[in-house]
């Protein structure tokens, strides 16, 4: 919400009444995600407790509906006709009217999804907009690790932490992952765990639907830093076969090299491009310490700018959706935190500050959140790394990986 609006407060009755058992714990499992779903977007939504929300008929008083504060009322009615299914209405307190009438079916193993999708429909219809509830965040965890041994696999889970898969099993240390625009294809690096000295850093691509992977990229030196290109038929990655790092872009199908999207004799790493492939914004050692530039694609080095005099370097440019900004994570009082900025170079933000070391921020594909990953020193001896949400003004959600070890590299998915 902006500064001075109001949340609405949103208000969900349900109707239980023919349930037992197993149904009734999934039903009120299903209104508590709604719930839930709504009061992530704080700034916005107020939801109101289940005691203070009227039951609605279908023809409800909405004078007296108004009296209570609340601005959309929720009906959920459930019925079991084989199988469970939830009947939402939506009710628009001022306007005195009916905005939405859905059907949901409501099982154990797509509880989840479906409450989800639900939400989606209701926040829609309130707000006019996509919300973040489908959405889903790959990262990079280190669970299964043995001492020197260093194992770190991709996962992928929904937007609030639930609902976690691993993704890999290669034994080895992946980095750097992206998702494609369609969520088929996900990139990432890996340094495959072996007895030779010679570990090259290889770039792999993923398939979301055979859950197969196979090698994009193994020149020798860095293959790393991969992101999708709008349409998801090429990548932007960097490459140091040549001897210095630069950005290239590759045919994800035929693999081979497109063109070279930098040219310069400093090193120019970890690519991100803007939703409509236009500009490119990377590191580059160009001012003798690694930060960030921008350049309007298709790249020509006589039109880049560099945006970042932040910290000492700085980390992992990545634009926001609408491509007006860019979150990044800069090195100052000896440790990382994050920053936002135009991608004109002006309105710097400082969004994280004593809240341990932060790195890796991602935008949620709405814009409104930046999920990242912060280390917290928990004693002298041990700190763990784990993902946390914030609002895109620095106003912290919280932690959502717990569990696995140490967490980092979160990509929301568009």
């Amino acid at each position: 919400g902006e500064a001075g609006v109001e949340a609405s407060l949103v208000g969900f009755h349900a109707n239980y009444s023919s349930l037992t058992g197993d149904d009734l714990k999934i039903a009120k499992d299903f209104v508590k995600i709604l719930r839930e779903d709504f009061a992530f977007y704080k700034g916005t939504f107020e939801v109101a407790s289940e005691s203070k929300t009227p039951e609605i008929n279908s023809s409800p008083n909405y004078d007296k509906l108004k009296s209570t504060g609340i601005t959309f009322a929720g009906n959920v009615t459930f019925r079991k006709d084989g199988v469970l299914y939830a009947n939402v209405q939506l009710h628009d307190v001022n306007a005195g009217k009916v905005a939405l009438l859905k059907d949901a079916l409501v099982t154990e193993s797509k509880l989840r999804p479906s409450a989800h999708e639900m939400a989606n429909a209701l926040f829609k219809t309130v707000t006019g907009k996509e919300s973040v509830f489908e959405s889903q965040i790959t990262f990079v965890c280190d669970k299964g690790s043995r001492g020197d041994n260093i194992v770190k696999e991709l996962y992928i889970m929904d937007f609030d932490g639930k609902n976690v898969k691993r993704l890999t099993n290669h034994g080895g240390v992946v980095m750097s992952p992206a998702i494609s625009q369609n969520r088929k294809k996900i990139l990432y690096s890996l340094i495959q765990q072996t007895r030779s000295k010679s570990r090259n850093n290889n770039l792999y691509v993923l398939d979301m639907d055979s859950g197969n992977s196979s090698i994009v990229s193994s020149r020798s030196g860095i293959n790393s830093g991969a992101v999708f290109m709008p349409g998801d038929k090429s990548i932007a990655l960097t490459l140091s076969h040549t001897g210095n790092a630069e950005i290239y872009e590759i045919n994800l199908a035929s693999k081979e090299i497109i063109g070279t999207l930098t040219k310069h004799s400093a090193p120019d790493v970890d690519p991100s491009v803007n939703v409509d492939g236009s500009k490119l914004a990377f590191l580059s050692g160009r001012a003798n310490k690694a930060e960030i530039y921008i350049m309007d694609l298709p790249g020509r080095e006589n039109n880049t700018k560099r945006i970042s005099y932040v910290g000492k370097f700085n980390a992992t440019p990545r634009f926001s959706p609408d491509g007006k900004e860019l979150a990044f994570s800069s090195w100052l009082d000896n440790r990382f935190d994050i920053f936002r900025i135009g991608s004109d170079g002006h309105n710097l933000v400082r969004l994280t500050k004593d809240f341990g070391s932060n790195e890796d921020p991602t935008y949620s594909n709405d814009g409104q959140f930046i999920a990242f990953a912060s280390q917290r020193v928990l004693s002298r001896t041990e700190a763990v790394q784990n993902v946390y949400i914030m609002t895109r003004d620095g106003e912290m959600i919280g932690q959502i990986t717990e569990g696995l070890g140490n967490c980092q590299s979160p990509r929301w998915t568009k």
